[in-house]
């Protein structure tokens, strides 16, 4: 059996670990993850799905350093004594000394066909770009941001509905099972690894929740692929009478009126934009539930005479007055 280290810290890297887990070939020796963070309303001190999984599944070493880079963590990375290292959407750059660490190297899932979509955010991006396809890439990492060696590839067609979250659902299964119908060919010598073609590189970076304010401005397609791109995290969003309001789903369509207006669309309501309008299927007030937009409607009636900003409006200089 291969000493095997996993390293990887979302939901969509569980899959990758618990493969490696059932496969009789691979010892998984330790698991990498980042640190507990604090998360939801009550800000609870939350572990990463990775840690959950290797919990459940008896790993016995979880790491958890706040830098890999740091002597102590890499001591005790050094001390499991990998043969193999794989990496599913860990959250941190590995330096020389970890790539060199494993006699069998670094192995990557990736989650696109590199080299488009090179980064921290290829599924959020993919979608966001209106790509038709995506998919897995397996590779051999370097010192370079996924500009490693590739081992396989697997498209996978992006649906017209498809969410960050459906289509991460699908890639995360998809690039498990590529890894393992890959890894015991590479480890046997029988795949030559291939340098990713110099044509074609795209790169995307970390998602920041400033990222998903709407812009009206933008024609409505462009602004159904961020409601979907955005999707679980952190939400697109608009100002609405100084509050954020969060974009569930919709979708474009055929229609005009001024960018950020609300007009009444079929038992609802819909967004001017630069081209065509926005269906509104799903909105959310901050700290209200997610609404169907005829029930958001039925608390909310003069929604339908509102007007979307870029910004927040800025706080009256006098506070309102009651009339006598």
């Amino acid at each position: 059996m291969i000493r095997t280290v996993f390293m990887g810290t979302p939901e969509i890297a569980v899959p990758t670990l618990q493969a490696l887990l059932a496969h009789p070939d691979f010892q998984v020796v330790g698991v990498v993850t980042q640190p507990d963070r604090r998360a939801g309303r009550g800000r609870k001190l939350t572990p990463p799905p990775v840690k959950e999984a290797a919990l459940a599944a008896g790993v016995p070493t979880i790491l958890q350093p706040q830098r890999l880079r740091h002597p102590d963590a890499f001591a005790a990375l050094a001390a499991l004594a990998p043969e193999l290292i794989v990496v599913t959407a860990y959250g941190q750059i590995l330096r020389p000394q970890v790539l060199a660490l494993p006699r069998y190297g670094c192995i990557n899932v990736h989650a696109s066909l590199l080299p488009r979509w090179r980064g921290a955010s290829p599924i959020t991006a993919a979608i966001l770009a209106g790509d038709p396809i995506t998919g897995v890439t397996i590779m051999v990492m370097d010192e370079g941001m996924d500009t490693g060696p590739i081992l396989s590839q697997r498209a996978e067609v992006i649906l017209p509905d498809d969410t960050t979250a459906s289509l991460g659902q699908r890639l995360a299964h998809l690039g498990a099972s590529l890894l393992m119908e890959t890894l015991p060919c590479y480890l046997e010598g029988k795949i030559t690894p291939k340098p990713q073609p110099e044509a074609g590189v795209t790169l995307c970076r970390l998602v920041k929740k400033d990222q998903a304010r709407i812009d009206w401005q933008q024609p409505a397609a462009v602004i159904e692929r961020m409601v979907r791109a955005y999707h679980p995290w952190p939400g697109a969003f608009t100002f609405w009478r100084g509050q954020r309001l969060k974009i569930g789903t919709a979708r474009a369509a055929a229609g005009q009126a001024p960018p950020g207006h609300v007009i009444p669309w079929d038992h609802g309501a819909a967004v001017g934009t630069g081209q065509g309008v926005l269906v509104l299927q799903n909105v959310q007030l901050p700290g209200k539930k997610m609404l169907p937009i005829d029930a958001f409607l039925r608390g909310h009636p003069d929604f339908l005479s509102a007007r979307f900003h870029h910004e927040p409006a800025p706080p009256s200089p006098h506070p309102p007055t009651s009339s006598p």
